[in-house]
């Protein structure tokens, strides 16, 4: 399998204190998709954690994406990309070394989008992905 990450002079790159957030294009060729359908800050037992505290669900969320990917073999250097809805974007850039922690590393083609409400009032983020396994 191979992942190519582009990064076309001919558009825009978005930076955010000095990481670049996403890929606009990422093409792959080869592999088994894996679709994670959207993740929320709960833990185990489907408790609502971090209540308030958006750096921390996007934590959550993160794990939550990590054992969501191994349960299928996969990792998080094998997303391709993600879709992200938040309740209050500029307070989400202000967690972009959270982010980078998780999504840095695969870079996948990402779309953020803020919304009125999450499932529940006490959530702030949710994250879908999709990502390949090299066969």
């Amino acid at each position: 399998m191979k992942i190519k990450r582009l990064q076309p002079e001919t558009l825009f790159k978005r930076a955010v204190a000095g990481h670049t957030l996403y890929s606009p294009v990422v093409t792959v060729k080869g592999g088994t998709l894996v679709f994670v359908s959207g993740l929320l800050a709960r833990d185990k037992e489907g408790n609502i954690v971090k209540k308030g505290d958006m750096g921390a669900q996007i934590a959550q969320v993160g794990e939550n994406l990590r054992l969501a990917l191994a349960s299928a073999g996969a990792r998080l250097e094998d997303l391709v990309r993600t879709t992200t809805y938040v309740t209050d974007i500029d307070e989400f850039f202000k967690h972009v070394e959270v982010r980078m922690r998780y999504f840095g590393p695969a870079l996948p083609t990402s779309t953020t989008v803020e919304v009125r409400r999450l499932s529940h009032p006490d959530f702030l983020v949710e994250v879908e992905a999709f990502a390949v396994i090299a066969e």
